[in-house]
């Protein structure tokens, strides 16, 4: 009977309905919209048209899958073993640079083939890098915030993951990762003035390796003024332009769109939201960034209520997952609106590929556990205190 009672007051579970119904729509959105702008792709590299969504929809089935075995796995485990995580994550990045073993697309080697699925190396990086500066800034708090050479220290081994993404290359996962970190340890309790610092080396190095790289120029004097050169470095950008301009205000209609249709390149994976802007016009645009927000303020909202409830390592992995979600899904779409130089990020949840949509179920799956046990302990604590009022 009391075992009855307990079950009956104490749910098994806490269920975060709020998050789960934004992470299911933007799933679902990016589902509808692959589908639309990959059939014809599918006829032409496998004479298959529904070759890419049964594809894709295995690799939601998988990512479910280790979703749910993520948020079994309490944060203790990850706080635990974090460190060794983020090694397994360098050596995942240097391993995709062994030929072989690295597999080549368009001049880049990113992804690693496993059974069958490519997985790109730098999602798993970052899924590791939130969780190795969380505990590292909940371990040396004291440091951090005194300290120049407390956030130095951190950011050199993300100097060294960031090098080898530049070897792949890819210049926009390591910008993400650095992102992730500085905004953790900024988090955390490191000082202003020693971000203004960095930021500005930062600036200094990157100038550098744009200026000293003709791939890297490229894109960015073909973004200052992609119709210059129309037909070739500014092609992908303008194609994307013409497809926003096509949607106007309630686009052309969910598989009507004729951008996607040879005419700009990756519209499955990183221009996927230029074939949402021209099929579904501003309306659609609106609301898959009203859905982001939401997902954002709400990984911060989660990392608020475990810091109240003093489970700071919890809390600071979800500020990461948040400043994570909303930086590289800004990138990818500034990217397809002309905002940003062109990058090679996937939109989060909704692009075509395995290896991302793994990696983001599993980070948001993340999410859930925090808040779990973040309730958890609120409702333990409200229990204890109505105890000792009672009593």
């Amino acid at each position: 009977m009391a075992i009855k009672k307990r079950q009956q007051s104490e749910p098994l579970f806490y269920i975060d309905w709020f998050l789960l119904t934004i992470t299911l729509s933007l799933i679902g959105l990016g589902y509808v919209i692959m589908v639309s702008s990959s059939l014809h792709l599918g006829v032409k590299m496998t004479g298959d048209s529904l070759h890419y969504p049964i594809k894709q929809f295995i690799h939601i089935v998988i990512a479910g899958i280790a979703a749910f075995v993520v948020v079994l796995i309490p944060m203790q485990f990850w706080e635990k073993y974090g460190s060794i995580l983020f090694i397994f994550g360098l050596f995942l990045l240097v391993l995709v640079l062994v030929p072989g073993l690295g597999v080549k697309v368009n001049g880049s080697s990113r992804w690693l083939a496993i059974m069958g699925m490519r997985i790109q190396t730098s999602e798993l990086m970052k899924f590791a890098s939130v969780i190795y500066v969380s505990g590292y800034v909940v371990r040396h708090q004291a440091i951090v915030e005194k300290e120049f050479f407390g956030l130095l220290k951190p950011l050199l081994l993300f100097s060294l993951a960031c090098v080898l993404l530049l070897l792949e290359p890819d210049f926009g996962s390591a910008v993400v990762l650095l992102t992730i970190a500085m905004a953790v340890m900024y988090l955390g309790g490191a000082r202003l003035w020693q971000f203004v610092i960095l930021i500005g080396v930062i600036a200094v190095l990157a100038k550098e390796l744009i200026y000293t790289s003709d791939y890297r120029l490229a894109r960015i004097t073909s973004f200052l003024d992609p119709w210059a050169d129309a037909q070739n470095t500014g092609f992908q950008l303008v194609q994307a332009l013409i497809a926003f301009g096509r949607g106007e205000y309630f686009g052309v209609g969910l598989g009507s769109g004729v951008q996607k249709i040879f005419y700009l390149p990756e519209a499955h994976t990183d221009f996927l939201f230029s074939v949402l802007a021209e099929e579904l016009g501003l309306i659609g645009v609106l609301s898959v960034i009203l859905l982001y927000s939401l997902l954002i303020l709400r990984a911060f909202v989660i990392g608020i209520q475990a810091e109240q409830v003093k489970l700071r390592f919890s809390a600071f992995v979800a500020y990461g997952l948040g400043v994570w979600f909303a930086f590289q899904s800004f990138i990818n779409m500034g990217v397809n609106m002309g905002m940003l130089p062109t990058k090679g990020l996937t939109l989060p949840f909704m692009s075509y590929g395995g290896g991302s949509i793994i990696v983001m179920c599993s980070a948001v799956a993340l999410l859930f556990r925090i808040h779990y046990e973040a309730m958890k302990k609120i409702t333990k604590n409200a229990k204890r205190n109505k105890k000792w009022e009672d009593g």
